[in-house]
């Protein structure tokens, strides 16, 4: 997944991400008639959550499908990605299709090799146009960490909600994977008017707001706008991050292996990840242009 890294960690300082949860149990305990109902589901999720922090290194192979201006666009990425310091690889086979990304060598640039004319290897910004064009997140969410932050502080809006909302269907099998389902939806999903103020882009409003970056771009058409909005201007904010969104832990890793969000028209987004392999060491020669098996 891609989106809005850099300006999202900014919320998670101060330890408001461990504090929702804090919250969660706590509230919770005040009201004896949910605890017994929902504090085993919602320890599933924080149990989620210790795992995906112990994450360092990750391979896989992910499955997209973002709803964009045009339509719906596909995507089957492989994944090598590790969390710290922060260094990625991608390959889009069928795209033909490579981006590395190495924090150590360049903080806000990656290399992307398109092998479609004219072939160049391009230096790009991995938050701008060229990069973010019909793409509903950016590599800095590539991995399990950024969802799992998003799902939680998403859940803290809802506050005594919570467990009205969220719900654990029970165990399923996806992507031959057993899994816990969960299902959140929330029918008050709607539109809020919002005047933009100084040197805010869409992305910092949507970490503002704790909503969906590119659906906001979708509501308000502003699809290609990726630098400062102008001051004053209204645009539409949803007042949650989706109106629906499936949720599939999977029982041996508990990590999110697959996610379906929805607004109010339809399916928006899902992300599956299949292949799993969690925590083996990948070479450092693996996160650079010059290693023997890219295109770069």
């Amino acid at each position: 997944m891609y989106l809005y890294y850099h300006h999202i960690t900014i919320i998670f300082k101060n330890m408001r991400f461990y504090l929702f949860f804090i919250f969660l149990f706590g509230s919770f305990a005040l009201f004896p008639q949910h605890s017994k109902e929902h504090l085993k589901d919602f320890k599933i999720i924080a149990d989620m959550i210790d795992s995906v922090k112990k994450i360092n290194y990750l391979r896989c192979n992910m499955r997209s499908l973002e709803r964009i201006e045009t339509g719906f666009t596909t995507a089957s990425t492989h994944v090598k990605l590790q969390i710290s310091p922060r260094k990625s690889y991608l390959q889009n086979a069928e795209k033909k299709l490579e981006v590395l990304y190495n924090s150590e060598v360049s903080k806000n640039k990656c290399i992307v090799k398109p092998h479609v004319f004219p072939y160049f290897t391009l230096t790009l910004d991995p938050t701008g146009n060229l990069m973010r064009k019909n793409q509903h997140f950016t590599i800095f969410e590539l991995g399990f960490d950024f969802t799992v932050k998003t799902i939680a502080i998403a859940l803290s809006k809802e506050k005594d909600q919570i467990a009205k909302h969220l719900t654990l269907v029970g165990k399923v099998e996806k992507n031959k994977m057993n899994c816990y389902l969960f299902i959140y939806e929330n029918n008050a999903f709607a539109y809020n008017d919002y005047v933009v103020q100084e040197k805010e882009t869409v992305s910092s409003i949507a970490v503002k707001f704790v909503v969906n970056d590119y659906m906001v771009r979708t509501k308000n058409d502003l699809y290609n706008d990726y630098g400062y909005l102008k001051k004053g201007s209204h645009i539409k904010i949803p007042s949650f991050y989706c109106k629906k969104g499936y949720f599939y832990i999977d029982e041996k890793t508990l990590m999110p292996v697959s996610i379906a969000i929805y607004d109010e028209v339809g399916l928006f987004e899902t992300y599956d990840y299949m292949d799993l392999e969690l925590n083996k060491s990948i070479p450092a020669a693996e996160f650079t242009r010059s290693f023997k098996s890219y295109g770069f």
